[in-house]
């Protein structure tokens, strides 16, 4: 499929807030430029997809004898470093297709490659992070203990999985709660631990399914900052499941709108706004990877406020939803 630019006709076939903790105030990180991002060396694997689906059916079996068609003929490709959201009306498949890519569940028919490998293969080598709708946290360990435990399942030192705990959990403003029992957080507090704990291991691609959904507004638009930066600063490509437009176009290089049960894509929305971070880009349209070691200096910031309200923003949430209202989604 084509992808088409924000604001450009839609094609033939073609949100939720629960109360914060006090960090929540902070007010939200800016958006550095595309123009100040170092210039890290081209990815030697950037010829390879982030992520690859192609041809992918997924039908689940009912009682009885019956089976439900979830997703039929899905095709996308995600190139490394891009920023990629899943959109659609409730129960289109969005996050089955997500779990797909995490080898949480197996499709049916087609193929879904992770950097070139099965996911099945690309699970095995911790090639992702993933956080769900629900927190998910281990009630007998401490906030950063959980945000730990991937790396000590996987052997890393006591002193660096602390360090690296105490890191993100100051991103996510919660570094005065490392030593909270998760039934001590709010429930927004607890989804950032897991966006945290999922960001533990450095990972080349990051699976979010609504990690915004239950954060109050401030809190949401701040941490879509502060995922946006980390995206630019890591090369971190992100495919993202979200019912909101807006979310969507602050933070993609691309929206791809489903349609209702059985899931298709319909359209692929690019999305071009002026002084906002999208992912760099050497050679032939291919994202760079990370900032080379050793270089210094920062992104020049841009007010995130600024960027939303762009007309670039507004056309490009207009187009969105023209493209979901065409594919049956409004």
């Amino acid at each position: 499929m084509t992808a088409r630019p924000a604001g450009g006709p839609p094609g033939s076939s073609a949100v939720e807030t629960s109360p914060g903790a006090p960090a929540a105030d902070a007010p939200a990180a800016p958006v550095p430029r595309e123009e100040d991002r170092p210039a890290g060396g081209a990815n030697p694997a950037a010829a390879v997809p982030a992520v690859a689906v192609h041809g992918v059916d997924k039908v689940f079996p009912v009682a009885g004898g019956g089976a439900t068609v979830a997703l039929a003929g899905i095709e996308l490709t995600v190139a490394p470093g891009e920023f990629v959201s899943l959109i659609g009306p409730s129960g289109c498949g969005k996050s089955t297709l997500l779990r797909l890519v995490g080898d949480l569940v197996e499709p049916t028919r087609g193929e879904v490659l992770v950097f070139g490998e099965p996911a099945r293969a690309a699970r095995a080598a911790r090639r992702y992070g993933i956080a769900f709708q629900q927190a998910g946290l281990l009630e007998w360990r401490t906030v950063a203990g959980n945000v730990e435990l991937p790396l000590q399942v996987h052997g890393v030192s006591r002193k660096e999985r602390r360090a690296r705990a105490r890191e993100l959990l100051d991103l996510v403003g919660l570094g005065d709660f490392a030593g909270h029992w998760p039934a001590q957080l709010s429930g927004g507090m607890q989804q950032r631990v897991a966006i945290a704990r999922a960001l533990a291991e450095h990972p080349p691609l990051l699976l979010l399914d609504e990690p915004f959904g239950a954060l109050d507004e401030m809190t949401r638009e701040r941490m879509q900052s502060e995922l946006a930066r980390i995206r630019w600063e890591t090369g971190t490509t992100v495919i993202l499941v979200t019912h909101s437009i807006p979310e969507a176009v602050f933070l993609s290089d691309r929206v791809a709108v489903m349609s209702p049960r059985p899931g298709r894509i319909t359209d692929i929305i690019d999305v071009d706004l002026p002084g906002r971070l999208g992912a760099a880009r050497v050679g032939d349209g291919v994202p760079a990877g990370p900032a080379a070691p050793g270089e210094t200096g920062g992104p020049t910031a841009v007010d995130a406020d600024d960027v939303r309200e762009q007309a670039a923003f507004f056309a490009a949430v207009t187009a969105v939803r023209e493209a979901l209202r065409a594919g049956g989604g409004a």
